[in-house]
């Protein structure tokens, strides 16, 4: 109940403020929900990261970067390796670093190295058996993203193809997902996934598409000889034009009321299957798998060792035949040392000729002797004449 003379209070009471929950008065460097650890922003950072030769998997710059002729070189070789540079306002930029002071550019780095496709292709033609490499088009969940390189790791393949864009990176939350099989799977970064599966097929792959709406199912398609497993993203699944360079669309059969599985489920069933056809043949009971031959990388290929300088070429030695009578160990030593090194024999004999009391020469030196001082004859004279100095008093003796 209300008294004459209390003031009316509207709305909420005030609540009692957590002094844990305030952060530091100097800590405005940035705000909102926690940032990625892969991460890194600011000049000084970004240029250290660009040049230690960390992979990178994605840029965030301003157009004021392109007049840095030290940053536009790196971003060129950047780009010309296979990661996604964008240019962006420094709105954007400070929404991605969540506030941070990123004086106009942002890095992401990758968990893992990658190589190009050509790279790939060439590692797995001495594999000794038909390869096996997954293809993602448009997935973005790096959940997925991992869940699919752990299956493909542990189910046998050899390798994965991971377009540029519309695509979850290798951030350390894939990482964290494969549990280690992003370290043993090759990954090949291409711009365009539809041109890449073209020059596969040139290569004697055989595209294979996971689809709801297949023609064939699991069991009816052709698992055999080098393959690409295609799997789409998780809401539209294969683009059209993924769809085009399939050579078979594949759905798996399902029976309950769940219209489809999750994109890597669907993509380690797959890859179980051929798994099941190909090396887990023939293993029974406690039998062990076959190990995994994998790609050899030409990062980590030996280099082949430096050819050995050829030998140079020997001459034969003549020897002559003692005559009967003289002892044929002497004759031989003789003529050895002649027809090895005829000249030092030349001066043994020379040495032979000369008397002990002699008297010796000091060695003759190539350089050019001191030159003859004159004070005023010579060239440098400031007198420039040829009359000696007033003061000059003696004789010049040489």
């Amino acid at each position: 109940m209300l008294t004459r003379g209390e003031p009316v209070r509207l709305g909420r009471p005030p609540q009692p403020v957590d002094p844990s929950r305030v952060p530091p008065a100097g800590e405005a460097e940035r705000f909102g929900e926690a940032l990625s650890p892969d991460l890194v922003w600011g000049r000084h950072s970004a240029l250290a990261t660009l040049e230690s030769g960390r992979p990178v998997h994605r840029i965030w710059c301003t157009a004021e970067m392109r007049f840095s002729a030290r940053f536009l070189q790196l971003l060129r070789e950047a780009k010309a390796s296979g990661v996604l540079v964008e240019e962006v306002s420094w709105a954007r930029l400070g929404q991605i670093s969540g506030g941070a002071v990123h004086q106009g550019i942002v890095l992401q780095t990758a968990a893992a190295e990658t190589l190009d496709l050509a790279s790939l292709i060439e590692a797995c033609r001495s594999l000794g058996e038909p390869p096996l490499l997954v293809a993602v088009d448009g997935l973005t969940d790096p959940h997925n993203l991992g869940a699919i390189v752990r299956s493909a790791e542990a189910l046998g393949a050899h390798g994965l193809v991971l377009p540029q864009r519309r695509n979850a990176g290798l951030t350390g939350t894939v990482a964290k997902v494969a549990a280690g099989g992003l370290e043993s799977l090759p990954v090949a970064r291409v711009v365009n996934l539809n041109r890449s599966l073209a020059s596969l097929k040139q290569e004697g792959y055989r595209v294979i598409g996971l689809a709801g709406e297949g023609s064939l199912t699991l069991a009816e398609a052709n698992l055999d000889g080098p393959l690409v497993v295609v799997t789409g993203s998780e809401a539209e699944g294969l683009s059209l034009l993924t769809r085009r360079s399939c050579d078979q669309l594949v759905r798996i059969p399902l029976r309950g009321s769940t219209p489809s599985l999750n994109a890597s489920v669907a993509t380690a069933v797959l890859l179980y299957e051929i798994a099941r056809r190909g090396w887990m043949d023939g293993i029974t009971g406690s039998q062990p798998a076959p190990r995994l031959r994998r790609p050899a990388m030409p990062s980590a290929a030996a280099e082949p060792p430096p050819a050995a300088a050829p030998d140079p070429p020997q001459t034969a030695v003549p020897v002559e035949v003692a005559p009967a009578g003289e002892p044929a160990a002497m004759h031989d030593d003789a003529a050895l040392a002649a027809a090895v090194d005829p000249a030092s024999t030349a001066v043994e004999h020379a040495s032979e000729a000369v008397p002990a009391d002699a008297p010796t020469l000091a060695p003759q030196s190539d350089a050019a002797p001191p030159p003859l001082e004159l004070g005023w004859l010579s060239t440098g004279s400031r007198s420039g004449s040829g009359a000696p100095p007033a003061d000059f008093v003696g004789d010049i003796r040489l």
